[in-house]
């Protein structure tokens, strides 16, 4: 019981922690970068089962409904463990989905379609966020400290954790609109493109898995700032254009 207990309240505080996304901006940059990749055909048909509404608007959705208790099911979604060392594959899954499972179920039940229309657009939804969140490097977490959420951090001298400076501190203190920051991380050639289109969702996570020990250089004394910010914006940069080009490449297989 005393175990149960404790992983309910682990589970809480993650959920309570800014767990679940890049930050408004961010994922509405990943969105606003995928509209620009969309075929034709791809982009009338979202516009329709979105109502009209874009990539960048419908974004957060899938953070809006944490407040909606019918939704609690999709709360373990939203990221993934996956220890140093070990691959997705070798890893003991989460009963109730992780990230990449859900994200290639989401790809499948959108492609074979026979989903009504509510249920589309939901679908939808989910995977927009979702594809955006596995590219924040702290969702797919070491199994130490909750995707970073544990480790405590001074940003510019106030109280945070690792986890916020990467889905939304940097980003916010940049201070670009989200049309602005998708203009600047819209800068790739052909031969990167070609890349970025061709990549799995295996890729995604490793290169995640990857970053994390640039994510974790981190002074002992846990201050951050500048230099952090300096050493990493790049990175950010990048992974908010991945997770764009990728969305958009997996929205035009299934729509276009």
């Amino acid at each position: 019981m005393k175990v149960k207990f404790f992983s309910i309240f682990l589970l809480i505080i993650f959920c309570s922690s800014h767990a679940f996304s890049w930050g408004k901006i961010g994922h509405r940059v990943v969105g606003e970068v995928a509209s620009l990749y969309l075929t034709k055909k791809a982009a009338k048909r979202i516009n329709k089962i979105l109502s009209g509404q874009s990539l960048a608007e419908v974004s957060n959705w899938m953070d809006d409904i944490k407040s909606d208790d019918s939704y609690d099911y999709a709360t373990t979604w939203h990221w993934v463990t996956i220890p140093t060392g070990m691959t997705y594959e070798a890893t003991q899954k989460n009963g109730q989905g992780d990230i990449i499972g859900t994200i290639n179920r989401l790809v499948d039940e959108l492609t074979q379609g026979n989903l009504s229309p509510k249920q589309e657009a939901e679908y939808l939804k989910m995977l927009i966020h979702l594809v955006g969140d596995i590219h924040q490097p702290l969702h797919v977490g070491n199994g130490e400290d909750m995707g970073g959420n544990k480790q405590e951090v001074k940003w510019f001298w106030n109280k945070s954790n690792l986890h916020r400076v990467w889905d939304s501190q940097m980003i916010d203190g940049k201070l670009y609109s989200y049309t602005e920051l998708a203009m600047v991380v819209n800068n790739i050639k052909d031969e990167e493109l070609k890349v970025y289109k061709n990549d799995t969702i295996t890729d995604w996570y490793m290169e995640a898995m990857n970053l994390r020990s640039q994510v974790y250089e981190i002074p002992d004394d846990g201050k951050l700032g500048y230099e952090y910010s300096y050493k990493n914006w790049d990175t950010v940069k990048n992974q908010l254009l991945k997770g764009g080009i990728r969305l958009s490449t997996i929205l035009n297989e299934i729509y276009g």
